[in-house]
This record gives structure tokens, C-alpha cells and sequence, in this order.
């Protein structure tokens, strides 16, 4: 049986190819807390494989915005036999949560990645909407099976046009313009957005809302949480805790 240090250094060559933190360099012994905490005990505990980690990792470094790391990730997302299609749609659907600018942004990183690699540019296209007005209606049949009417329910009372056009917006962008797109599973997205909300922060009520989605279309409660235990050396424990507090009651219903 392994000890921490080995789990450490086993990881790290897994997905980086490289050797775990010693005392080298300015800062040795903070680089030892950091990857004995995420790479020695973290990806060592549950049932998530090395793909699916790298993926929840990526989300959590897109939507924090930390380039320089999402670039390591992305590369090890590769070592890790995730496709670039895949990578490439984790960041894609971040894009209606963070918004396009971030999102460009992280896109612009993981082509430079892409492009060291030798990986051709552009990606094979995942898009299967033909027409404008399939936006809302595919869109449709993805949300509402899951989520029901509860946003246009609840958004009654915008003013003017907005009481139609704000539920309908977030039926076409989320649902239809990335959820209708191939490259990952629907189960995979509804994980990886339960991810992102837990990063962004203050978003409590939507990742309770995603949780229950999640489980909905196939994920374990087991699932859930090692996804935002993992996510945790990236967003904080803070974080971590204040998802894990609002998704408790559907959690425990589940077990």
C-alpha cells in the first residue's frame, strides 16, 4: 500500500509526466501542501478516474479564470485520455455561467495547447441544431424533462417582454445552443455544472437545482460529492462546504 508521498509522486507522472515537488526552488514546501493535498490524498479518494477529475478540474480553473493552471490542466486532461473534443466542450458550456468573455479567454489557452500538442485546428464540429428556431425546441426537450417549467413559473413577474424572453434565452443558450451538442454525455454536463456553480460561488439555489438534475439523469450521490471534494483544492473549502450545505436534503433523500 502506498504511502501520501507515493500517491503523490505516482499521480504526478500519471498526469503531468513529471516528478512531485521536493524542496527546490522559492516556494518547495507550499508546492508539497498543494500537491499532497489535491494529487496524494484528494484523487485517491472516491470513485472518479483520472478522466473525469481532469474534466471537473478544468470547469473549476475555467470558471476561476486562472489561465496559467488551466493550461497545465488541459495538457493533463490529454495525458489523461480525455479528447480534445471533450476539453474543448467542458469549457464551451461554461460560457452561459461565467460569460463569453472568460470563456474566450480559456478557449484561447487550451488551442495554444492544442496547437503544441499538434492537434489540428479547427475541432470537428459537435453542433446538430440546423435551424435557429430548433434552438428553443431541442433545447426544450432536453430542460424540461429534467427541470420542468419552474424558471418560466418563476420569472413571471419580469416586466414588459422580459417575462417570456428571459426564459426562453436561457432555453436556447444553455440548453439549446450547448446542451444539444455532441462530445459529452448529457450526465457528464449536468456533473460538470454542478461544478461550476459550486466555483462561482453565492449560487446555492442554482446548485441545488443542478443537483437534482444531476441525479435525475443517471449521476450517484457518491458521484456528486467526489466531484466537489475533488474541486475543492481548486475553489476552496469554503466553497466546498457551502455546496455540499445546500444540496444536503436532496443528498440524503438519495441515499
Amino acid at each position: 500500500m502506498m504511502n501520501r508521498k507515493e500517491r503523490t509522486e505516482q499521480k504526478m507522472q500519471e498526469l503531468f509526466h513529471i516528478h512531485a515537488a521536493g524542496d527546490e526552488g522559492s516556494d518547495g514546501g507550499f508546492m508539497q501542501i498543494l500537491q499532497g493535498y489535491i494529487f496524494g490524498d484528494v484523487c485517491y479518494t472516491g470513485s472518479l478516474d483520472n478522466r473525469m477529475r481532469e474534466l471537473v478540474t478544468v470547469t473549476v480553473l475555467t470558471a476561476l479564470s486562472a489561465l496559467p493552471q488551466l493550461k497545465a490542466h488541459v495538457q493533463a486532461s490529454l495525458n489523461a485520455s480525455c479528447s480534445p473534443v471533450e476539453i474543448r466542450e467542458v469549457i464551451y458550456q461554461c460560457a452561459p455561467f461565467i460569460g463569453f468573455p472568460k470563456t474566450l479567454n480559456a478557449i484561447s489557452t487550451m488551442n495554444k495547447v492544442f496547437a503544441d500538442s499538434g492537434i489540428s485546428l479547427p475541432l470537428p464540429e459537435q453542433k446538430t441544431l440546423k435551424t435557429d428556431e430548433e434552438r428553443y425546441e431541442k433545447g426544450l426537450q432536453i430542460q424540461a424533462p429534467i427541470y420542468g417549467t419552474e424558471i418560466k413559473d418563476r420569472y413571471t413577474w419580469l416586466p414588459g417582454d422580459f417575462a417570456e424572453a428571459v426564459p426562453r434565452f436561457l432555453t436556447e443558450l444553455c440548453f439549446g445552443d450547448f446542451n444539444t451538442r455532441t462530445g459529452l454525455d448529457g450526465k457528464t454536463r449536468e456533473l460538470l455544472t454542478v461544478v461550476l456553480l459550486a466555483t462561482l460561488g453565492g449560487a446555492e439555489v442554482q446548485v441545488k437545482s443542478h443537483v437534482y438534475g444531476a441525479l435525475k439523469v443517471g449521476n450517484t450521490k457518491e458521484e456528486i460529492v467526489c466531484a466537489l471534494v475533488h474541486a475543492s483544492g481548486y475553489m476552496g473549502i469554503p466553497r466546498l462546504f457551502n455546496a455540499l450545505n445546500a444540496c444536503k436534503e436532496l443528498l440524503e433523500r438519495e441515499s
